[in-house]
Parts: structure tokens; C-alpha cells; sequence
């Protein structure tokens, strides 16, 4: 007869099998049946979606105007020499999230990726090919280099560069790849108990464990969310809350803002209509919103404010369901 259970069984084995530098297998046991798979798909996805890492995000190359441009003496035109360049795994030193770099280097010589290590950054892929220069040639370029996670495209910073500069689509994760297996285990004659083995590869940015550890904490603080106390709130009297001046105000129509075209177009593309939308934002939702720049989001930051109001303000509840039941209103 099946034991009969109130809990499922909690894992107690966790091991780390260090394969290589960059590789690693993270292995935890035993689960209850199906748990294993539950957890390791979600665990999968920070891994790729959430590691934070590095990449240029834009060149400014001396003599050369654009990405399909040449360099005198150089072998390679400027559109391989940028796909050269992210193959070129990079590290920022210290605390520092962004940085600006000058190099400077003179023919004949090859250009690898240890010709890039400087006091600002360290360069991980040390071998990787970037250009070759013929003699009496020169190439000077200044790199911008960020931290982040996932992928940046280009067009997203574009807008955002001094003149000059052209802008790198950018790949920060530093997870090369990440899968995971589910084994049996025997537990008290039980087989039908499962191991998970979760394999990550690193491009050298951070180490194996480190990644995982990053995509834990991730995954924590998404949870977190549902830890908080589900209550029931009487319902508001709206005919009361409509003469509130707040409301008035929160709901007036974003033109009255008077922002530049750039940050309107943005928020009326993202189909954000009220004052108060904006309101009822955090401040990483309004950096989210699409081709939103940080010169655009500190805009209406500051004429949100000028208006009386703060991104992210805590607002009174009969004023919040007020002004989100406008919302659906506008949105019906």
C-alpha cells in the first residue's frame, strides 16, 4: 500500500561536479516526482535570461563614419571589425557598470583580444581575433562598454550616443548554454524519486556557480512578490473619490505635460494616455517602456514631478482604484 503523505519529501543532497573553469554541473536530491523538472525549467530560463554581464555598446572609430565604412590599412572593413569585436568577451574592474575606453594602435601588428586589457577592464578571451593592420597605418577608437543582462539592440541606445558614435547591438549574458537532466534515485526501496543535474557553460564573465547563484536570487526576489499578506478591501465609494483634485489631475491626458516628441511618441506608442498611468508605474517599468532612453525617462521624471506627482508615488487606495478603473474605462 502507498504511503500515505501530508508534505513532499524536502531535497537534502546538493553537489557541484567541477568540470572546467567555465563548466559546471549543479546537482540536487532527491525530489518527489515531477518536482525536479519544476524547478529546474524556471532555474533555466534566469540562467539565460538573467545573468549579468558585459558587452560594448558602442565604437567610435577615428576616420570612419559608419558600420559599413573602411580604415586605411586595415584588413578588415569596419562591419567586420565590429562582428570581431563581440566575439571579444569583456570584465569591468571594480564596482564600475560602465566605462569608456581610448585605444590606440599602429601597423604592421594583429589585434587580439589581450591587446584590449587595460586598468579598466579585463578581457576574458584573450585569443579572439580582432583586426589586422598593414604597415604605417593607425587605428584609434574610443569603446563604450556596460553592464547588463539579456540583449540590447542597437536601436535601443542609439538616440542616446554623442555624435560619433555608432551603436553595438549587445549581448550581455555570460551563460553560454544552460540544460539539465532528471536521473532516479532510490530512496528507502523507492525508485521514483528524482535528481536534477543542471549543466551551465560560461563564457568566463563569471564563474559557473556564481551564475547559478545570480539566477537563485532572481528567482527569490520574482517570488517574493506572493509572500506579502493577501487582504480584502471593503470596496470604495468612486462617486465620493471623483472630486478628489488628485484624481483630476491624474487622470489629464499626457499632452499637458509638454513633452518633447521623442518621449510622447514613446509613451503614446506604449498606448500610456494618463498622468497617471505614469504614476502608477516603478521606476524599472517606465525605463522599460520600448526605445525609451535615459534622457527621455529622466524628461518625464521631471515634468511628472513638475506636475506635483512622483513615478512610483504611493497614492491613497480610493484614489488608485479611482484612477485604474479610469484606466479600463479608456482602455474598453
Amino acid at each position: 500500500m502507498k504511503k500515505i503523505k501530508t508534505t513532499p519529501l524536502t531535497p537534502q543532497e546538493f553537489e557541484v561536479e567541477q568540470i572546467s573553469e567555465n563548466e559546471a554541473n549543479i546537482m540536487a536530491f532527491p525530489f518527489e516526482t515531477g518536482y525536479a523538472i519544476s524547478l529546474a525549467h524556471p532555474l533555466r530560463r534566469f540562467l539565460l535570461s538573467s545573468s549579468v554581464g558585459y558587452a560594448p555598446i558602442a565604437i567610435k572609430i577615428e576616420g570612419a563614419k559608419h558600420e559599413f565604412d573602411s580604415v586605411r590599412g586595415m584588413l578588415e572593413d569596419i562591419s567586420d571589425f565590429i562582428l570581431n569585436l563581440k566575439e571579444i568577451r569583456f570584465k569591468l574592474n571594480g564596482d564600475a557598470t560602465e566605462t569608456e575606453i581610448n585605444y590606440s594602435f599602429t601597423g604592421p601588428c594583429t589585434i587580439t583580444g589581450s591587446d584590449l586589457n587595460c586598468d579598466e577592464v579585463a578581457i576574458v578571451t584573450p585569443d579572439a581575433h580582432l583586426a589586422t593592420l598593414n604597415e604605417d597605418s593607425t587605428l584609434n577608437f574610443s569603446l563604450k562598454i556596460a553592464q547588463g543582462i539579456g540583449y540590447v539592440a542597437s536601436e535601443d541606445t542609439h538616440d542616446e550616443l554623442e555624435d560619433g558614435y555608432i551603436a553595438l547591438d549587445a549581448y550581455f549574458t555570460p551563460v553560454r548554454s544552460a540544460t539539465y537532466k532528471i536521473e532516479n534515485v532510490l530512496v528507502a526501496d523507492n525508485p521514483n524519486f528524482e535528481r536534477v543535474v543542471i549543466n551551465i557553460k560560461t563564457d568566463g564573465q563569471i564563474s559557473p556557480v556564481d551564475a547559478f547563484r545570480n539566477s537563485l536570487e532572481v528567482m527569490y526576489a520574482q517570488l517574493a512578490v506572493f509572500n506579502s499578506e493577501i487582504s480584502i478591501k471593503a470596496p470604495v465609494a468612486i462617486e465620493r473619490v471623483e472630486e478628489n483634485p488628485d484624481l483630476k489631475k491624474l487622470t489629464t491626458n499626457i499632452d499637458s505635460l509638454g513633452l518633447s516628441a521623442r518621449s510622447f511618441n514613446c509613451l503614446d506608442r506604449s498606448s500610456i494616455k494618463l498622468i497617471g498611468e505614469i504614476v502608477l508605474m516603478s521606476t524599472n517599468d517606465l525605463k522599460n517602456v520600448k526605445n525609451l532612453g535615459k534622457k527621455s525617462y529622466d524628461e518625464i521624471v521631471d515634468k511628472v514631478q513638475e506636475f506635483g506627482f512622483a513615478v512610483g508615488a504611493d497614492l491613497a487606495d480610493d484614489v488608485v482604484i479611482a484612477l485604474k478603473k479610469k484606466i479600463e474605462a479608456k482602455e474598453a
